[in-house]
């Protein structure tokens, strides 16, 4: 049977999907922002944007776009009712002071203990910008990671040990890639979903790292 790898945008969609309706939730720049295309209106979320925004959601009509209007990767939204402006120390605020149920965030790796790494890979000739990274890694009360499996070149990107800069210890609470949806608890990696046409031996043989089989028999 043919492996039916989730596209970046099906990896979003099941994310939220997987929202609690009412969270307070923190889109990541890059793909993670991706995540309020797909939040329906019947699960309540709001949403926050570390450049001061909080109440908005994905831009549907271009029409109505308004320059003014932007998330911290600098991409076009629209406000809810309610929706609200603030300066960066009082949306830092939001972020450090346990306000927030989740952030969704993009990563180069994650490790079993769930150690996030995700601003910087080490080369030297790259620009370092961890922006909010860090604060939301320890400030939300949990940290969903979407990503692809592995890297372009194969390499695993969940590790046993990260061997990029760390962005925040013990961090990770939920995996989210095209080929399944990850649990990290008690020192253990537990798969809990899968994508069809893929062995769980398949699955161990692309991770980093000892997976245990937690899918719902």
């Amino acid at each position: 049977m043919t492996i039916q790898k989730r596209t970046r945008e099906q990896i979003v969609a099941k994310v939220a999907q997987d929202i609690p309706s009412g969270s307070f939730v923190n889109l990541g720049i890059g793909l993670p922002t991706r995540v309020a295309g797909h939040l329906k209106p019947e699960q309540n979320v709001i949403l926050h944007s570390e450049n001061g925004v909080l109440g908005f959601a994905a831009l549907n009509d271009p029409e109505q776009a308004d320059d003014d209007l932007i998330n911290a990767g600098k991409e076009l939204v629209s406000m809810l009712e309610g929706g609200s402006f603030m300066n960066s120390a009082d949306s830092f605020d939001i972020m450090r002071g346990g306000h927030l149920d989740i952030c969704v965030m993009g990563a180069f790796q994650v490790a079993i203990n769930g150690d996030l790494a995700n601003w910087h890979t080490g080369n030297a000739a790259a620009v370092p910008a961890v922006g909010g990274a860090m604060d939301l890694a320890v400030g939300a009360r949990c940290v969903y990671v979407c990503m692809e499996h592995v890297t372009k070149n194969g390499a695993a990107k969940i590790v046993e040990e990260l061997t990029y800069p760390i962005t925040g210890k013990h961090c990770v609470n939920r995996i989210y890639t095209d080929l399944c949806v990850i649990e990290l608890k008690d020192q253990q990696a537990r798969v809990i979903e899968m994508v069809e046409g893929l062995s769980f031996e398949e699955l161990q043989q692309q991770t980093g790292c000892k997976l245990l089989d937690h899918r719902q028999q």
